[in-house]
């Protein structure tokens, strides 16, 4: 048996490496809307023409300099001041076309596919100067607003010989200094504008978001990837990863490399995973991937496959031929099946990491410059997941020079009845994104009460599998485990008669799909809630449903026309089948107290479903994106309205707004498990939907 040279050794890092960075610097060439050309027209030694030209992508379109206040941004140059040139009236543009907006509310000034801007000059120095300065703008499109701001210009000028030789002197001392220095503009107003528009106009943070340290950025993020080491989608990769790492190499220095090895490829992997899956479905693969019933089954048959392989129903074990190659390079195999793990943590991770990852790379695809921006956060979180899962995997190297004995197998086989219960999640949001109806809550619930009865049962010694050695007697650890399991089996009991089991909502399918709920019977026989007496026939209710308790529509244009009818504002819920995060928000804070009366008797709510893709869409009211692709899905049409409208496509995201969709709070809520923020935000948004009415 051979190992590899240092110069393999070597290579295989840099072509890691070198994908890595690959990766990553496809995800910072993005383009923006209008394409801006600047030239210089001189026809005269005592004057010249500055001229700003901005071609206009298809279906957006650029604002005027000249409109009222109260709308969008309006396009704005500025020019430093110097003593070799003069400006000679306003900056012209062309004719642009008006109309009323409804967004706005007032007449707005745009223009589409072209706009040329011109500044004249008079020429006051003898001598070549540069004229530079800066400008802002905002372009928009159907569905959403883009301001950019700081960004600069320069022209190159020819001089006036024939100018008076004083202010030729006076130029050559002061403009000098001032050409020589040529800051760009103070834009310090202009971000405040900026700003406060952009909060108008998206009624979300600016795209633009440097104002925060970069070492800022990086620590969130960071912190960020480490808290997804609890969330339902990665937790149950640690039996995983741990078990494979007790089987793999004796030596601990072979073993840390490796763990190492193994961090290194969740980082890389997250970089180039994310890139070819984009190229490949587009920004919304990281959505896709968490949400569509094809991945979520077959993360499903993985985890059923270790569980068996885990109770000793056979090994996992690579073809003979391929066996045979790696005896010949032992660490070859080592390596590949290290990246193999890493490869399969990064990709069921992607149900609860794909969002947020989402999230950013719809910012860069929406036009936000901020690469750098979105470099730091992209490495922070890729080291915040990978490093717990780093330490994981060096542990095993730690317990391989321990004693061994039948305690590995105990571990084995409890991470085996672990990977049964946690499978079965994946295969309920299977279940869930493909309308199924196989897997209600109430067979999830048994399913698991069974399999933590039998773990329990197992550490009590009543259960044998294949290696495990006779029990003379329970060994007090045995003991408090067993006593943890059973409470928990306990505790999961009541919820087949449709107790909330509120720890566990976000595993276990919702309370909707429960057959017998003693909550909702009570509810529908007890009365109606107080604003739902008269909602009417509705769209999609046989297949969609809301919490117990709470009712709505599933139909944003039928929720406005409510809305207006009964003068309340909208409470907008961007939700989906399979989200686990939903399900918590649902259970811990929808059905607080004061919550629930608020929602109820001041709100009309609407649950617009991103995932409900099993749901066809009438002719008439398919969609068709700037991209040209035809929308034909409900959940597709629900997710590219709020990617669109709101710059956001991870759930859960609720937002408040009129019946005209003018949104009545600075900031939208996401996940947030806190009662009191969630009041907070509910309260903001009436009180500012009285002032509006007022």
């Amino acid at each position: 048996m051979r190992i590899y040279t240092k110069f393999q050794q070597k290579s295989i890092y840099s072509i890691f490496l070198f994908l890595f960075f690959l990766s990553i610097s496809g995800f910072s060439q993005i383009k923006s809307p209008v394409k801006w050309s600047y030239s210089v027209n001189q026809n005269s030694v005592e004057s010249a023409e500055l001229i700003i030209t901005a071609k206009i992508d298809k279906g957006w379109h650029l604002y005027s300099q000249y409109m009222d206040e109260g709308g969008p941004i309006v396009t704005s140059f500025k020019f430093n001041k110097s003593k070799a040139y003069k400006l000679d009236g306003k900056t012209s543009e062309p004719k642009p076309q008006a109309e009323f907006d409804d967004m706005f509310k007032m007449t707005v000034k745009y223009f589409n596919t072209k706009a040329v801007f011109k500044q004249k000059i008079k020429i006051l120095c003898d001598k070549d100067f540069t004229v530079k300065g800066g400008f802002e703008y905002m372009v928009c499109n159907d569905g959403s607003c883009i301001p950019f701001q700081d960004n600069s210009f320069e022209f190159k000028v020819k001089g006036n010989p024939n100018a008076n030789e004083i202010i030729a002197k006076d130029t050559s001392t002061t403009a000098s200094s001032t050409i020589q220095d040529n800051k760009t503009f103070d834009t310090t107003q202009l971000k405040k504008d900026t700003t406060k528009i952009a909060i108008k106009v998206e009624n979300n943070k600016p795209l633009n978001t440097n104002g925060k340290p970069l070492y800022m950025i990086f620590l969130a993020a960071f912190l960020a990837g480490i808290l997804t080491l609890i969330t339902p989608c990665v937790f149950p990769m640690i039996p995983m990863t741990i078990s494979f790492f007790m089987k793999g190499n004796k030596n601990r220095k072979k073993g840390l490399q490796q763990a190492y090895f193994f961090g290194f490829s969740i980082v890389m992997i997250f970089g180039g995973l994310g890139l070819l899956l984009t190229l490949l479905l587009g920004k919304d693969a990281m959505y896709i991937i968490s949400t569509h019933w094809i991945p979520n089954l077959l993360f499903f048959i993985i985890f059923m496959v270790f569980a068996l392989s885990f109770f000793g129903l056979f090994e996992l074990t690579l073809p003979s031929s391929l066996i045979n190659k790696s005896d010949q390079n032992a660490d070859k195999g080592g390596y590949l099946g290290t990246f193999f793990v890493a490869f399969t943590t990064v990709l069921v991770s992607f149900s609860c990491t794909g969002p947020i990852l989402g999230a950013a790379l719809i910012e860069l695809s929406s036009g936000s410059n901020d690469s750098m921006v979105f470099l730091i956060s992209m490495i922070g979180f890729a080291l915040g997941f990978a490093i717990p899962f780093t330490l994981l995997a060096m542990f095993p190297s730690v317990l391989s020079k321990l004693k061994s004995g039948s305690w590995l197998n105990t571990v084995k086989i409890v991470f085996g009845f672990l990977e049964i219960a946690l499978g079965l999640k994946f295969l309920s949001m299977a279940d869930l994104g493909a309308n199924w109806g196989l897997l209600d809550r109430e067979t999830f619930l048994s399913l698991w009460i069974v399999v933590f009865a039998l773990l329990g049962f197992y550490l009590l010694g009543k259960l044998k599998f294949k290696g495990d050695n006779d029990i003379e007697r329970i060994s007090v650890q045995r003991l408090m485990l067993s006593i943890v399991t059973f409470s928990f089996v306990i505790y999961m009991i009541p919820g087949l008669w449709g107790a909330p089991l509120k720890v566990l909502s976000g595993y276990v399918p919702p309370l909707t799909t429960q057959d017998f709920d003693i909550n909702r019977l009570l509810v529908e026989n007890g009365g109606k809630t107080s604003h739902t007496s008269d909602l009417g026939e509705r769209k999609y209710t046989e297949k969609l449903h809301l919490p117990t308790g709470f009712e709505g529509f599933f139909d944003l244009n039928e929720a406005k026309a409510y809305a207006k009818k009964v003068n309340k504002p909208i409470f907008v819920d961007f939700t989906g089948k399979t989200c686990a995060n939903c399900r918590e928000m649902e259970a811990n804070v929808w059905n607080a107290l004061d919550v629930k009366k608020i929602l109820t008797e001041n709100y009309v709510m609407v649950a617009l479903y991103a995932d409900a893709n099993f749901i066809d869409l009438p002719e008439n009211e398919w969609i068709t994106t700037k991209e040209g692709k035809v929308i034909k899905k409900l959940g597709t049409k629900n997710l590219n309205y709020q990617i669109t409208r709101f710059n956001m496509n991870a759930q859960p995201y609720y937002v408040l707004m009129d019946w005209n969709e003018n949104v009545l709070t600075k900031e939208n809520k996401a996940y947030d498990k806190t009662v009191a923020n969630f009041v907070k935000f509910l309260n903001e948004g009436l009180e500012a939907y009285k002032k509006q009415n007022k």
